[in-house]
């Protein structure tokens, strides 16, 4: 890929690394075992285990702070056809990583992208919005509508 190209493509990358780093591993795992073609490839940089500093935001807009940190794993592999992918997940799980990098590998493949996008991506992005839904309707389930009387005194 040239550079414009990979500028272009960031946002939708930034996309599905997301949804790989998001999903479940079990899920993941059974979504790559589930492709009918997996291509060979080479690690880049062997699943590794360390800590991220998490930031937070009072409020969302208010002065940054460390908030603590975190377990990450990540990955790097390279495709025998020459495609470069990363993969980073939150917690302890090597082969996630792995996965995820293989994928985003793929997925930057025009003759891979196809058969990886309905079968791995899709399918864990269809589960996670399924999980939001579900959620969301719980938490409308426990909504509470206060209103306020507004009395007024007569003079006097």
């Amino acid at each position: 890929m040239d550079v414009d190209t990979v500028v272009e493509a960031a946002p939708e990358r930034r996309r599905w690394l997301s949804i790989l780093a998001k999903a479940p591993s079990q899920e993941v795992i059974e979504a790559w075992e589930g492709l009918a073609e997996r291509p060979s490839y080479s690690a880049l940089r062997a699943p590794e285990i360390g800590m991220v500093l998490v930031r937070g935001r009072m409020g969302g807009t208010g002065d940054a702070f460390n908030l603590g940190e975190m377990t990450v794993t990540r990955a790097a592999v390279r495709l025998e056809s020459g495609e470069t992918g990363i993969g980073y997940v939150a917690g302890r799980n090597r082969r996630h990583a792995e996965i995820a990098a293989a994928v985003d590998a793929m997925m930057q493949s025009v003759a891979l992208r196809g058969s990886v996008e309905g079968a791995v991506v899709a399918r864990l992005a269809s589960t996670q919005q399924q999980r939001r839904d579900t959620n969301a309707r719980k938490a409308a389930a426990t909504k509470v509508d206060f209103f306020t009387m507004v009395r007024t005194r007569s003079p006097g």
